[in-house]
């Protein structure tokens, strides 16, 4: 985003007299150039309208910024440098950049950016009539649309899977109540990847001012277009020929994830709101004796006094230490809610300290902006400053000296009542409308560096509600207040997956529905769906029946266990799946649009709803109301994990999908880590790591990964990670020599081989022979050997 600083009066005579303003623009084409120059790494073209620069970030990222007045070139998303030089050719009507994955061909009259691969296939071309121009202050690009092309991403975004024919509005909002059809929402990720002819690219629009995206929603099927209502025309064009590599490429441009604490992973139990200690503790404790496994309890704003941020409610959680004590006696982490509103009353130590120091929003004349959320009358934290940050995040010690750790940023849109905060706030240099897509984000931001340092050495886990571009560094998302129905159930796996398109991947959804009350079938059904969503967290709203698993009668409670304990059993194979995801930035959660691009079944409605969790699972969800679904079978060889029934993929199945089984297949040549049940994430169980292959006819690998789960320590080299391999054609399963540091909490390895007939009796583990057995009910055969850090092959 470029740092466009309004003066007052561009303020009020564009956007609060848009209509004025409406009735008497002009539309400016960016036009001819005039100029062509070279200044270090950049290339500078001039027109009578404008001014474009031009970097290349790596061989597929080069990066176009638009503007008729470049300043202070800025981004809240992009971590990275361009290249130190850039390379042209230049000619009489058109100019040529070109690295060993693209070429951008850049016409000169009118001035059009045109991008295609090395061997000149083209990818994205500006629309000739129309290319970037203005009306008033905003900013549009068109773009050509090609017959059969297909979007996917901008996050969290309802509608299908395949963004064709939709057009979406980024401006972050408290979006209470929304439905499947609804737009804004609370998060902005201006990314999308665009798919045609066998060909994938992928365009990320830096500028956090509200911004559109029409992907041929009313353009007659000739155009689509992206803008934003000021700043600059700043995109960077990613031209890998697959979605997983442009993924890559975008989590490399914006930041990756760091690893989570494991327990983050575990189940997760809040309400808005568990009213006293008390109450927190007997829920803990219904767990426990009920056996079913669980990690983290929330307190939702109650716990506050009076709603004031970072204080404890004196009567009703009078000793907060001693609870939190309580809850690590069984092993139970606590997550606080925590909004930006500063409560307007002297003697509140962050009220007086914000005053002192100037650190809220204010209007343009230097009065300070208030604005009424839950405590009343509040000022509002300017997150963009590193002061007001470092001032927030040490603020947490009221809530870390007591033993949280885990912080929810909500309400952070920003969000007050009556929505619309007036577009002349200031936060520091900058006005509402220049930076409210990204305020979210600095809050989370300013969260989780404050949190870490006060932590010494544990992972915070931070979770937010609003969002821009790059949020995954710092924060954990979730999909907002959703509804206890099924369209809800399946929109919020489409969210899920596409968040993890735009570099998120710790991410979850309310189970069972924030508002309403889902019938025993859909918190059954919504609970299964979980166990394979990043972030597992059951939540509800104050006024609804409560939703904790033995809510439900003693039949759906013995459903919704045995989904929690699969879970906690498939932890090992999670836990490095976001390994995955910490080193490339490939999502946990992924559309079948990462995987099987080319094969159109997927984009049907039918089937977008389907998902691989991590590598190797395959999950299609189902309405609460159905025993049965179409599933649509990728290319491949698949299993149902229930049955070990054995598929040929490219096809449409039938499913049986009781709510006792969830449809949920495994590819052919999976290797996949699971553990035997635990009760929480600090359990060190019975130190046997089960490890689950699958026959297929293609070779496969794994990489397998442990940490410590709580402190940075990977970081400077306390890890454990192998390599593991399957080879049919050497009928031979191995694991790599151990690198790290870390002792591996498993002692033991239990070898379980699925759809290999039976045919085995004997395996021989470096050069020891050893017994298979085998288990006729479920078509495995399995054998034990010493978990030794040095290689391992199986040969059966």
């Amino acid at each position: 985003m470029k740092r466009y600083c309004f003066s007052l009066v561009i303020l009020l005579s564009f956007y609060s007299s848009n209509l004025f303003a409406q009735q008497h623009m002009q539309t400016e084409i960016l036009g001819n150039t005039e100029s062509v120059s070279k200044q270090n790494n950049v290339l500078i073209i001039k027109t009578k309208e404008a001014e474009a620069r031009i970097w290349v970030y790596s061989p597929t990222i080069i990066r176009v910024s638009i503007s008729k007045e470049h300043s202070v070139d800025t981004s809240f998303a992009v971590i990275q440098k361009p290249a130190d030089q850039i390379q042209y050719k230049e000619s009489s009507d058109q100019i040529e950049i070109t690295t060993t994955a693209l070429k951008l061909r850049i016409t000169k009259s009118p001035l059009c950016f045109n991008f295609y691969t090395a061997d000149g296939k083209v990818l994205s071309e500006d629309d000739t009539r129309f290319g970037t121009n203005w009306q008033g202050t905003r900013v549009v690009n068109y773009r050509k649309l090609y017959a059969d092309e297909k979007f996917i991403g901008l996050g969290e975004k309802t509608g299908n899977l395949n963004r064709r024919g939709s057009s979406y509005t980024n401006w972050n909002t408290d979006a209470s109540d929304h439905n499947p059809k609804s737009d804004p929402l609370y998060e902005t990720f201006p990314f999308f990847i665009g798919l045609h002819g066998g060909l994938s690219y992928g365009l990320f629009f830096d500028n956090t001012h509200k911004s559109y995206f029409d992907f041929g929603a009313s353009t007659d099927d000739t155009m689509s277009w992206f803008g934003a209502d000021a700043g600059d025309m700043n995109y960077y064009f990613l031209g890998a020929q697959s979605v997983a590599q442009i993924i890559q490429d975008y989590t490399w441009l914006t930041g990756r994830m760091e690893m989570p604490p494991l327990w983050s992973l575990g189940y997760q139990q809040c309400r808005w709101s568990y009213m006293s200690a008390k109450e927190i503790l007997d829920i803990a404790q219904t767990f426990r004796k009920k056996q079913i496994p669980a990690d983290v309890m929330y307190c939702d704003i109650d716990y506050m006094d009076h709603y004031k941020i970072f204080t404890w409610n004196k009567q009703t959680f009078a000793d907060p230490k001693g609870m939190i004590d309580q809850l690590k006696s069984m092993n139970f982490h606590l997550v606080t809610i925590v909004d930006p509103g500063i409560k307007i009353e002297p003697g509140y130590k962050q009220y007086d300290e914000g005053v002192a120091n100037n650190y809220f929003a204010t209007y343009p004349n230097g009065e300070k902006y208030i604005g009424s959320v839950w405590p009343g009358r509040c000022h509002f934290p300017d997150f963009f400053r590193d002061d007001v940050r470092k001032w927030w995040g040490a603020s947490f010690t009221a809530l870390a000296n007591p033993g949280v750790e885990g912080f929810w940023n909500d309400m952070n849109e920003p969000a007050a009542w009556g929505q619309d905060i007036p577009w002349m706030v200031k936060f520091g240099n900058y006005y509402m409308p220049e930076i409210r897509n990204a305020y979210g984000m600095q809050m989370a931001r300013a969260t989780y560096e404050g949190t870490k340092k006060i932590l010494n050495g544990k992972r915070p886990f931070v979770l937010t509600r609003a969002a821009y571009s790059g949020t995954q560094r710092y924060s954990a998302v979730w999909t907002g207040d959703n509804s206890a129905y099924d369209a809800h159930m399946l929109l919020g796996t489409r969210m899920v997956n596409s968040l993890g398109i735009t570099g998120m991947s710790l991410v979850g959804v309310d189970i069972g529905g924030f508002t309403g009350n889902p019938t025993p079938e859909l918190m059954v059904r919504w609970n299964s769906l979980g166990v394979y969503t990043p972030m597992f967290r059951n939540h509800a709203a104050k006024g609804t029946e409560y939703r904790e698993p033995w809510k439900w009668g003693a039949e759906k409670e013995a459903i919704i266990k045995k989904d929690i304990e699969q879970r906690y059993k498939l932890l090992p194979y999670l836990y490095s799946s976001y390994y995955q995801s910490h080193q490339t930035g490939l999502p946990v959660s992924r559309t079948l649009a990462i995987n099987y691009t080319q094969e159109d079944s997927i984009f049907s409605e039918r089937f977008q709803n389907q998902f691989l969790f991590g590598d190797a699972i395959m999950v299609a969800p189902v309405e609460s109301t159905k025993l049965s679904e179409e599933v649509y079978l990728p290319s491949g060889e698949w299993y149902r994990l229930s049955s070990g029934k054995k598929f040929t993929g490219g096809k449409i199945i039938k499913a049986p999908a009781p709510l006792t089984d969830l449809p949920v297949f495994i590819k052919g040549s999976a290797i996949i880590p699971m553990q035997h049940v635990i009760q929480s994430t600090s359990e060190k169980g019975d130190g046997i790591l089960e490890l689950h292959v699958w026959y297929g006819k293609e070779a496969n690998s794994f990489v397998y990964y442990e940490d410590d789960g709580s402190t940075y320590d990977y970081q400077n080299g306390a890890y454990y990670k192998r390599a593991i391999s399957f080879d049919p054609a050497k009928k031979q399963i191995s694991l790599d020599a151990v690198e790290g540091s870390f002792a591996s909490k498993y002692s033991k390895i239990n070898l379980v081989l699925h759809g290999f007939k039976g045919q085995l009796k004997t395996t021989n583990v470096n050069g020891k022979v050893i017994k298979f057995s085998p288990n006729v009910t479920d078509d495995t055969d399995s054998c034990s050997f010493v978990n030794y850090s040095k290689a391992i092959v199986i040969q059966y």
